[in-house]
């Protein structure tokens, strides 16, 4: 069943890839479309994006949107553009504070510390994606959440869009290609956001996909040749009571992944969603 799909990511070759995600969010959205979804997708507008060299369109109605984050009303825009050798649409949001001084590495300063306000950022992104569709004139029937970067979706439609006029009967399945250290964000950057947190999930450190977990439709773990991501995943807290949500598939970054069956799994979890 055709499905209109709105594929949210922080990296897409060739325009930023810090990790194999860049790869991943051609392949996967491509590969959608081929099964004739309408799928678009979203990221940054990084500041070493050659808004030339890529034919980055203005939008008009993309102009100025308003955005209310951390208490106050912020403006971004977005500007419009093709993966390379698709029909796959881009959106790129800009802002200057929180994307436009990124380095290619997007989650790193160049001596190779973590930065310090990655959750406020993602929280930021996570955010303004939302405000920014009813801008888009275009209603998905699926968010696809890819990591952490967009793992706050899930729990901002639940609490804060859904049953508003736009965003009626939105499903949201979040994807998880590594656990590891970067999905624990601090309490203040989903104070930002004013989101609920489960009295369970305590402490000044909260692992996004705990939040996720406890708001998605689906949870999709792409798993890597030799690791058990869904033993380890289960063990964050706050994730084994929703471990009937979990599709686990398979997916190997060492060598050339196959796409294809990667994003045909994909489509079975999502059509289940409308079962």
């Amino acid at each position: 069943m055709t499905k209109k799909l709105f594929y949210v990511t922080t990296e897409m070759q060739p325009f930023a890839s810090a990790s194999p995600l860049g790869d991943f969010s051609v392949g996967i959205p491509i590969n959608l479309q081929g099964m004739q979804h309408d799928i678009r997708t979203i990221v940054p507008k990084y500041g070493f994006i050659s808004a030339r060299k890529y034919i980055l369109r203005v939008v008009i109605r993309l102009r100025e949107i308003p955005v209310q984050f951390d208490g106050k009303q912020v403006m971004t825009s977005a500007k419009s553009a093709f993966i390379p050798k698709s029909r796959v649409q881009i959106y790129f949001l800009e802002h200057q504070n929180w994307f436009k001084p990124m380095s290619t590495l997007l989650y790193k300063s160049k001596n190779g510390r973590i930065l310090h306000d990655n959750d406020q950022r993602a929280a930021f992104f996570s955010n303004t994606v939302m405000a920014t569709l009813p801008h888009l004139f275009w209603n998905p029937d699926v968010i696809l959440c890819n990591s952490w970067q967009s793992a706050l979706i899930p729990a901002l439609y639940k609490q804060k869009y859904e049953g508003q006029e736009f965003y009626k009967k939105i499903k949201t399945v979040q994807l998880i290609h590594w656990v590891d250290d970067y999905p624990k964000f601090n309490r203040n950057a989903y104070e930002m956001l004013n989101l609920a947190i489960p009295i369970a999930l305590d402490g000044k450190v909260i692992n996004v996909y705990s939040l996720s977990a406890e708001y998605a439709d689906a949870i999709i773990i792409l798993n890597q040749p030799g690791s058990d991501m869904k033993k380890k995943f289960l063990e964050i807290d706050g994730i084994a009571q929703h471990k009937s949500k979990i599709t686990t598939i398979d997916v190997d970054y060492t060598d050339a992944p196959d796409f294809a069956k990667v994003a045909s799994e994909i489509n079975d979890v999502i059509e289940k969603l409308s079962d």
